[in-house]
């Protein structure tokens, strides 16, 4: 996210009238409901992650141990096995 000057978005006065509940202070405008993203849809991240994690599946349906995964990939064993339980068939 990126600032912007609020005198170059918005009219004058309402530029003046929120100078007088937060005059040189930083504010945050959220989004409206219906033009929120989840989570990773923006950078990628989350089908990064489920590449990631339908690859682990895979290794370990071939056969390689969970210790091995965890220590590949740098994840707990644990974290392993709460990928493995979602893949699950």
């Amino acid at each position: 996210m990126k600032y912007e000057k609020a005198q170059n978005l918005l009219p004058k006065d309402i530029v003046e009238l929120l100078q007088q509940y937060a005059d040189g202070k930083y504010i945050y405008i959220p989004r409206k409901t219906e033009n929120k993203k989840k989570w990773g849809e923006n950078s990628g991240y989350k089908d990064e992650i489920k590449k990631r994690n339908i690859e682990i599946f895979n290794k370990n349906f071939k056969g390689t141990p969970i210790k091995a995964l965890a220590k590949q990939y740098y994840l707990t064993e644990n974290s392993i096995r709460r990928i493995l339980r979602a893949y699950k068939i």
